[in-house]
């Protein structure tokens, strides 16, 4: 058995066990359909010191991440997202252009663009997925391809101390992350910030979010345990806000621990207390969660039988990883979902791993005319739905899967 990534305590009890699985962004070719795929166990554990839900390291993140297929660019609500951030943030803080910004697993450019926009030249991205580094660069944000942790800041601190340091769902996908955050301590400057964005363990609880567990997310945080990580590395939460993104997330701010500059916001105490009220701090709470995600399984797939005994068209909406964990926990295949469709063309012409379902071009489902469309990635339903209401055309109709089955 493994012990916790953060304290090493023995892993004893589960929070969700979900079977065999592939990586969930490891698509695949046609040649490649008929080739060995690898799966391993998907098996989330609580830990009963720290509370910290995890996953047992089984791939290294060079071979998650060194080709990456996820674009952040090709979701307009998340450019927004980003967007606001931004202003916000030079706002708040007076951020001005002499500042260093550096953003950690910065994908495409897609949110340090706006700073580069308003004139802001010491802008750093650090982004492991090389395919994905040279998109940014070429868009002209400076962007270095390699893994961050204590190694990479020890040798960026002498000519890159960051006054503003991001990192926008990074913190889950880290498997060591005591030197991740060590790292963020070593290259933060000493009235810097620290903001992170990460899924909030309470709402993957509440939602039934466990399409959200997949190997790339390694961790499953609540503020309980990432205040106790950052303050073993002498960083302090001075501030939290509850986001709607990725179905509920928080964004901390953190500063160093030395730094009294920064008042503690009453925020912190009261998404605690959120969590407390939850029992987070309960080894129990997380033990319960299991019996939860095998009923919703049950119910499921006796949408898709009975829908399929009425001989009616099934496709899907999006390629997500979450929805490669929702498939293939639940055994949905192509005798299920004909195919499915992605905006990005980064994934068209590839197959879902585990299923083997096709993605195709959105064009396709205004050619085939299905009955209905499963939106995979639920936490954009308002976008797609605006994006493929034509389908109501021929009295299509759209289904949502998590938290339970909606049918509208």
């Amino acid at each position: 058995m493994s012990k916790c990534r953060f304290c090493g305590t023995e892993l004893i009890h589960t929070f969700a066990n979900l079977g065999m699985s592939p990586l969930s962004n490891s698509y695949l070719k046609k040649d490649q359909l008929n080739t060995k795929e690898e799966f391993y166990p998907l098996h989330a554990y609580a830990c009963e010191k720290c509370f910290l839900v995890q996953l047992e390291e089984f791939e290294s993140p060079k071979n998650i991440f060194s080709d990456y297929a996820y674009f952040s660019s090709y979701s307009e609500s998340w450019l927004m997202h980003a967007k606001e951030y931004t202003e916000m943030m030079i706002k708040r803080f007076n951020i001005d252009a002499s500042k260093y910004i550096v953003e950690i697993a910065s994908n495409d450019g897609y949110l340090l663009k706006n700073f580069k926009e308003k004139h802001y030249n010491n802008v750093l991205g650090i982004e492991p997925a090389q395919n994905i580094a040279d998109i940014a660069n070429k868009k002209g944000i400076k962007t270095i391809s390699e893994f961050f942790g204590t190694k990479l800041a020890d040798k960026l601190k002498s000519t890159c101390k960051a006054d503003l340091l991001i990192g926008n769902n990074v913190l889950a996908h880290v498997p060591d992350i005591n030197d991740f955050v060590e790292g963020m301590k070593v290259i933060l400057s000493n009235e810097g910030i620290i903001t992170m964005e990460f899924p909030h363990l309470l709402k993957l609880i509440e939602e039934n979010q466990f399409d959200t567990i997949y190997h790339e997310h390694f961790s499953y945080l609540s503020l309980i345990s990432v205040k106790k990580i950052f303050e073993k590395h002498n960083l302090k939460i001075f501030d939290v806000e509850e986001l709607k993104t990725h179905g509920g997330s928080l964004r901390i701010y953190a500063k160093h621990k030395e730094n009294t500059n920064l008042t503690v916001s009453e925020n912190v105490e009261k998404v605690l207390n959120e969590e407390l009220k939850s029992r987070l701090n309960k080894v129990e709470s997380y033990r319960a969660f299991s019996e939860k995600i095998k009923k919703t399984k049950r119910n499921i797939l006796s949408f898709f039988i009975e829908a399929k005994n009425n001989e009616k068209i099934i496709v899907g909406y999006g390629a997500p990883a979450k929805g490669n964990t929702l498939l293939n926990y639940c055994g949905i295949a192509n005798d299920f979902l004909d195919y499915t469709v992605d905006i990005s063309p980064h994934k068209q012409g590839l197959y879902l791993p585990g299923s083997h379902i096709p993605i195709y071009s959105p064009d396709r489902i205004r050619e085939t005319k299905p009955d209905y469309v499963i939106i995979l990635p639920w936490n954009l339903k308002s976008e797609i739905v605006k994006q493929m209401n034509f389908i109501r055309e021929w009295n299509g109709k759209f289904v949502t899967l998590i938290p339970s089955v909606e049918v509208f």
